[in-house]
């Protein structure tokens, strides 16, 4: 009996902050389902942030509460849409679907916010772009592309080049491919930039050089620190299959 007491005590505490900082209820629902696991949660989502503040505790305690309930974000972008139906809180809607990897609906969100007064907004064109690349819809993605290119310097960004090399990737056009990889390659941030050119090159027959592309990958990931290093593996393993390791 004593034992069963121990075991509820943690979610028992939990609960009681929950109540008194007015935060979501489902917590409680939570701690009673899962009274060991769930403050573990909720001492890394809300406490750890709460005692230490900082980008970093921030970061640790979205982390934590995306794995709890990744669809979060999207639920209260939806209901802001609700409240206040503006294209702002539509692409909110569109980045949530995407980060969830829903990318019919964020085409749909994006196709919305791109009518009218916000056509050649530069943010909503990236991001149209990249759930029409997501689709296989590359013919749709590089005229959303080209307006992007259009408008100046927002269009000529080592960001806007990836998604270029992977439209022209994906219509057959490789030596623009080729070119837009190569610009993109070194100037992105992370490794998706090199770990597509490393599987363009591989699926083109330049295994030499996506060898040597790989190991540049390779060093760079080192370098990451093992607690970081979750979404570098993604294009890190991507890489890797592209040569058949």
């Amino acid at each position: 009996m004593i034992l069963l007491v121990l075991s509820y005590l943690p979610s028992l505490l939990c609960g009681v902050h929950v109540v008194r900082t007015g935060r979501e209820m489902y917590w409680l629902w939570l701690f009673v389902i899962a009274p060991m696991l769930a403050p573990a949660f909720y001492f890394f989502a809300v406490l750890v942030p709460e005692m230490m503040g900082g980008r970093t505790a921030r970061n640790v305690g979205k982390a934590a509460r995306q794995a709890i309930d990744p669809e979060r974000d999207f639920r209260n972008a939806m209901r802001a849409l609700e409240d206040t139906p503006t294209v702002g809180n539509r692409m909110k809607i569109a980045q949530a679907a995407a980060a969830l990897g829903r990318w019919s609906d964020a085409e749909a969100q994006w196709a919305l916010a791109a009518e009218g007064h916000w056509a050649d907004d530069p943010a909503v064109l990236k991001g149209h772009a990249e759930a029409l690349l997501e689709l296989g819809r590359y013919d749709d993605a590089l005229k959303r592309l080209e307006q992007l290119r259009a408008l100046g310097s927002e269009g000529a960004t080592p960001q806007v080049a990836l998604l270029f090399a992977r439209a022209y990737e994906g219509l057959g056009r490789n030596e623009e491919a080729d070119d837009a990889f190569r610009f993109a390659a070194d100037r992105v941030p992370g490794l998706e930039s090199g770990a597509r050119y490393v599987a363009f090159m591989a699926k083109t027959g330049r295994r030499e050089d996506a060898e040597i592309g790989f190991g540049e990958i390779e060093r760079r990931y080192s370098k990451i620190s093992p607690q970081l290093r979750g979404e570098a593996r993604i294009w890190r393993d991507l890489a890797a299959k592209a040569l058949g390791r």
